[in-house]
């Protein structure tokens, strides 16, 4: 079984996670707890566990120097980081020393324990593969180039170094310092099976001409290329391979392709097209990418992205759709721009996610905050920028039905006090706004305009003639001073005269006359 120590400077949190989880289930032994850094290194001297579950921030000690003193000490010991969302770029800090858990605080059992089981069947792996060096000096002649192949793969993934090395080298006849070679990886897209990573390995070692090495690495199948070819006819072969695959199994696949060299530092080559490969997160899947491709992201590694989230936020809260997706596709064709580091990258649609789901009511953020993990997990900027618009989306259709409510009460308001005040002469679009509302009235004859679809004035001036007219026919004796009065044109019936003409035609004088001759 694993040992297993407990680090955090919260007692409640040490003896919760002591009793909730079944460390025995998961082929692990408990061997107790400490309140910081400082502890917790004295019990790793005496004890060394085979994992550290350790919280960031400690009194004394932090996690991080926890971190990096027990891995200048005892390298093999793995951790698993506790911490809250502030601590983002700490994780960032303890990837150096090799540490692949970060678990956001909050968390439960269930997450601790897959945490560890990950770790555990890793150990379980490396312990693996070190047996299978070790017996690989007795191998019988059958299997010496399966053994070949799995110390050419131990050597480029891992960069295994031995003191056996040399002996390997004759015994496998294996030539590391004389070759140029080239790194290729595929990378299948979509949801695959392990039957289609072996299918495209079989295409591919019938289409190249020849290859030291063909494996599965991960999710990746991996070509060791001897470099005999131009760079021309390997793309060729490349593009004939990713086209065969597609149509026997309808999958995409994304190719990275490292620069030459000695078969002595493949393990660099390797990393290199790692690198590459990372960068579908930028350039798509299902494309071929190089050195060339990534070249520029030194240059721009000292640039700043600066972003103001709260004219974003203001833009959610407006409830106007429209104008929040355009905001976002600037946002992310920034990203896309300049090409930061990718955990840079994530860093900032994370503080603008965060920034965004502190609008909502606390029980929707919480639920906002559950999808903070998928959000971390996306592999690519476009499928990021999806997910964020989807959020985005509800978060703003949710403000725009608030709006719409709200102001259609504020509207219903205005038309009550219009129908209330209409004899007044001083009914005015600011006088409402000011007097009766207290509100801006530039603001508020907008808000009128979109929800009744006609200006404050006109509607003011069409529901007063409205009003004149079916006094008049009404009452055949009223006066034209009267209706004026009456309807808030004060004492300046003349006015009000030439106002009914031109929504009319009429007078008021001759409007009346024909009222009466049509009776």
């Amino acid at each position: 079984m694993h040992k297993v120590l407990l680090v955090d400077d919260e007692r409640i949190i040490t003896e919760g996670m002591s009793k909730v989880i079944n460390w025995e289930s998961i082929g692990t032994n408990l061997i107790g707890t400490a309140r910081n850094g400082v502890e917790a290194f004295s019990i790793i001297v005496q004890q060394q566990p085979d994992i550290v579950i350790s919280d960031i921030k400690m009194p004394g000690m932090n996690g991080l120097e926890l971190v990096a003193k027990v891995n200048s000490v005892f390298p093999e010991i793995q951790f698993i980081l506790l911490s809250g969302f502030s601590e983002f770029d700490f994780a960032k800090q303890a990837m150096q020393y090799g540490v692949k858990h970060y678990l956001l605080k909050p968390c439960n059992e269930h997450s601790i324990m897959d945490a560890v089981s990950e770790i555990c069947e890793d150990l379980k792996q490396k312990q693996i593969r070190e047996q299978f060096i070790q017996n690989m000096k007795g191998t019988l002649e059958s299997v010496l180039p399966y053994a070949k192949e799995q110390l050419l793969k131990e050597f480029i993934i891992n960069h295994y170094e031995n003191k056996d090395l040399e002996h390997y080298q004759k015994l496998f006849n294996i030539d590391l310092h004389t070759p140029n070679v080239r790194l290729v990886l595929f990378q299948l897209e979509g949801n695959f099976e392990f039957e289609h990573m072996f299918a495209i390995k079989n295409i591919a070692e019938h289409i190249f001409d020849s290859y030291i090495l063909s494996c599965m690495a991960g999710e990746t199948i991996l070509f060791l290329i001897e470099d005999y070819c131009s760079y021309s006819i390997l793309l060729s072969q490349i593009e004939k391979i990713k086209k065969t695959f597609y149509q026997y199994y309808q999958l995409d696949s994304t190719v990275a392709i490292s620069d030459t060299g000695k078969i002595s530092i493949a393990n660099k080559l390797y990393s290199e097209a790692l690198d590459c490969l990372a960068y579908r997160f930028y350039l798509g899947e299902g494309g071929v990418i190089t050195k060339k491709d990534i070249s520029y992201q030194k240059t721009s590694e000292k640039l700043e992205f600066y972003y103001d989230d709260q004219t974003f936020c203001r833009l959610v809260k407006s409830g106007s759709w429209c104008d929040v997706n355009s905001e976002i596709e600037t946002f992310f064709k920034h990203l896309i721009e300049l090409r930061l580091d990718i955990n840079i990258t994530k860093s900032y649609v994370i503080q603008l996610f965060n920034a965004m789901i502190r609008l909502c009511e606390p029980k929707e953020m919480n639920m906002y905050l559950t999808k903070l993990n998928q959000l971390l997990e996306i592999d690519m900027l476009q499928n990021l920028k999806v997910f964020f618009e989807s959020v985005a989306q509800e978060i703003t259709l949710s403000f725009f039905n608030q709006n719409k409510n709200k102001h259609s009460t504020i509207i219903k308001k205005v038309i009550e006090t219009i129908d209330k005040y209409i004899g007044n002469e001083n009914l005015s679009l600011h006088w409402v706004a000011n007097e009766m509302l207290y509100m801006n009235a530039d603001y508020l004859g907008k808000l009128f305009k979109k929800e009744t679809g006609e200006k404050f004035s006109n509607y003011i001036t069409r529901l007063r003639i409205e009003l004149a007219i079916s006094m008049i026919e009404r009452e055949s004796d009223v006066k034209i001073f009267e209706i004026a009065e009456k309807i808030g044109y004060g004492e300046n019936p003349q006015y009000f005269s030439q106002v009914f003409k031109k929504h009319t035609g009429f007078t008021p004088s001759e409007y009346k006359r024909e009222s009466l001759q049509g009776l």
